[in-house]
Formats: structure tokens, sequence, C-alpha cells
């Protein structure tokens, strides 16, 4: 069994379930080494999971030979630069979402990953777990007759509340769209197929916000970006779909909805995309209730990095990889769509086409990608 040898760059908030999950889940990565501008951040991930390099900037990461793959959790705007760097250097690369802070940087990463010939992808990899995949499943399998539509929900106050560095939501390559919209725009391309165009109003509700959670408290922000977005996508088959991001209102946790697939024969409630887990429910007119379906698949607890580790086999074997830049090129191109529609009151055509890739296999060995 091969193991890529994969650098993590960036060790914030979200590094700390990739660092388990890579160390302790997925046996075909191995992390040989960190990197953050706080080096603290860096040397207290080696020293708590045996890494063994921290360097002391991503280019010496970049320039070594060692380093196949490149994990990028730098924050949005930084995105671009990190996977730029990468990819001149000849390393394949792996981001959080989104792939670029606007669509001319995934453009060019797009471009530069092809004439280099080399792997680019990255997050949301929630899609690859139990619940969405047991959602495919029911739709693959005609449980819902014909899809013809879609809805999807994403409601907060936003993260100021909570986060310990919550500024960067609300600037360039933030905000609820470009934050949140990924995973449940992966997820409906994922279930429904690709999309044909978009349209979309949306506005700043509030133009300044005050960080509540610490150690910020009190601090107030500028809102660079819109908060309040609402979207209509017309898939490629026809369907029709809608999506709401918002950071703006308070709203229940018990009447929160995600994702609904509505088709000739029935209903499919998606659990948040944001997770690997959660309730599948299925409504079909013969039952007259909603059934919660078993889940039919691996990884139902949050495994971040799966898309990784399904990066790291197709890296080893030539085959393609789940999460790969077709995908969140796609998705990237749908997010400026929108926020294109929205300045010109206009439908926005999506020139990318997109193509699911195969849906998981139900492992033989847990942490190993089929």
């Amino acid at each position: 069994m091969k193991r890529i040898k994969t650098v993590m760059i960036g060790v914030g908030n979200i590094s700390g379930i990739y660092l388990k999950n890579i160390t302790q889940t997925f046996k075909e990565l191995e992390l040989i080494g960190v990197c953050d501008l706080i080096r603290e951040r860096a040397e207290k991930a080696q020293q708590e999971y045996g890494i063994p390099t921290v360097y002391e900037t991503m280019h010496d990461a970049f320039k070594d030979p060692q380093v196949e793959l490149v994990l990028n959790l730098t924050q949005p705007y930084e995105h671009f630069e990190v996977s730029k760097a990468a990819l001149e250097a000849g390393k394949h690369v792996y981001s959080e979402k989104p792939l670029g802070a606007d669509l001319e940087e995934g453009k060019k990463l797009l471009a530069l990953a092809k004439e280099k010939g080399l792997h680019l992808g990255g997050a949301p990899d929630t899609f690859l777990g139990a619940a969405i995949q047991t959602c495919r499943r029911l739709i693959d399998d005609g449980f819902i007759g014909t899809p013809i539509g879609s809805a999807a929900y994403m409601i907060t106050h936003g993260p100021e509340s909570w986060h310990p560095d919550p500024e960067f939501f609300y600037k360039r390559g933030g905000g609820p769209m470009f934050d949140m919209g990924p995973y449940y725009l992966t997820a409906m391309i994922n279930l429904m197929g690709g999309v044909k165009r978009v349209f979309s109003a949306s506005r700043i509700s509030f133009p300044q916000r005050t960080i509540t959670s610490q150690p910020q408290a009190g601090k107030v922000v500028d809102v660079d970006v819109n908060t309040y977005v609402a979207g209509t996508v017309q898939y490629e088959s026809g369907a029709i779909g809608t999506i709401f991001t918002t950071f703006d209102l308070h709203f229940p946790e018990k009447k929160k909805r995600f994702i609904e697939i509505y088709g000739s024969e029935g209903t499919l409630f998606v659990p948040d995309p944001n997770c690997f887990s959660g309730a599948v429910e299925l409504y079909r007119p013969e039952d007259g209730v909603c059934k919660e379906i078993p889940l039919m698949y691996a990884y139902p607890e949050n495994s971040r990095g799966l898309g990784l580790a399904d990066m790291a086999k197709a890296i080893a074997t030539g085959r393609e990889a789940r999460c790969d830049v077709q995908q969140t090129y796609h998705v990237l191109e749908m997010m400026a769509g929108f926020a294109t529609s929205a300045k010109t009151g206009q439908w926005t055509e999506i020139e990318s086409r997109y193509h699911r890739a195969p849906a998981m296999v139900r492992p033989t060995l847990k942490g190993i990608l089929d």
C-alpha cells in the first residue's frame, strides 16, 4: 500500500479534525510536515501528533522533494496564492473551500493544474459520508421517481458568537454563500447533477458586526460581502432548485431545514450537508408519513480528510479523485454566478460542465479507499 506524503499548510481552527483523521484513520496518507504563519501552532501540532517536520515557510515545504500532496487549510482569501505556489512547485493540491475567492482565481488554478498534469481539488468532502451517499443511492435507485426540483436552506446569525477569529467570514472570499454554500451546492449537484444557469438577489443587512466570542469580544468588524443571498438554479436536467444562505437571522434549531429533493414519486429530506451523518427521511404518498432510512455507507462520524484520502488513492492508482477540480470549480462558478446575477438582475450562464464521480464503495478496511 502506497502512502502519499502530505504536508499541511495552515494549522488554524479547522486543522484539529484533519490532524486526528490523517494520523489515526486514513491509512494511505502520511503527514510529514506542517507549516503556519504562527509557528507555535505548527509546533503544537507536531508535538501532539508526532509529525516529523515543521517548515519555516510554505515555500520550504514545496521545495521538499519528499512532499507529494499539499493540504491547503489557510483562510479563504489566501487559498489562491498557496495553491498556485504548490502547483508551480509540482505538488498535487487539496484545498479547503472555496477553490478561490473569485472566479478568476479558480480559472487560473484550473489552467495551471491542467498544464502541470497535477491533481487539484478540495473540500467539502461531507458528501462522501454515510448520509449523502445514502441519499444518492435512494435517488439513483428511483425511490423518488424523476427528480424535478430541490430547495436548500442555510440559516444562522453568523459565526461571531462562537468562532475565535471570525472577521474573515465577512471579508473577500467569505460570507454565507462562499463559506457555507459549498457544502450545500456540492451536495445538490451530487444528488441532482450539474447546473446550467443561476439567478440571485442578495444584500448586506448589517454593515457592521460586533464579535462576542473570545478572545476578540467587543471588536467591531466591517462587513464587505453579502450576508443575505437567495438563489435559483436550473439544473442541466431542466429541474429547478433554490438555495437560501444567510448570516443575518435568528432561527430556532428545531425548525431548521437543510436540503429537500423533490421527485415525481416522493420527496427526500437530506440532513445537514456540513456533516457526514444525520437523519435521511423519505416521503412517498402511499406511506403518508416520512420514513427514516438507515444509512447504507461508511464514515458517519466527522471524517474530514476523507476527500484528501480519496485524492491520495487517485494519485497512487491513476483514477479520478471524487473531490476533483471539475467539481470545486463548478461550485465556485455557481457562487460567482449568484453574485453576478444579483448585480445585473439577469440569469448567469454556467460555462463549466459537471459530471458526478462514482459513488462511494463500502470499505473492507476502514481508512483505505477503493
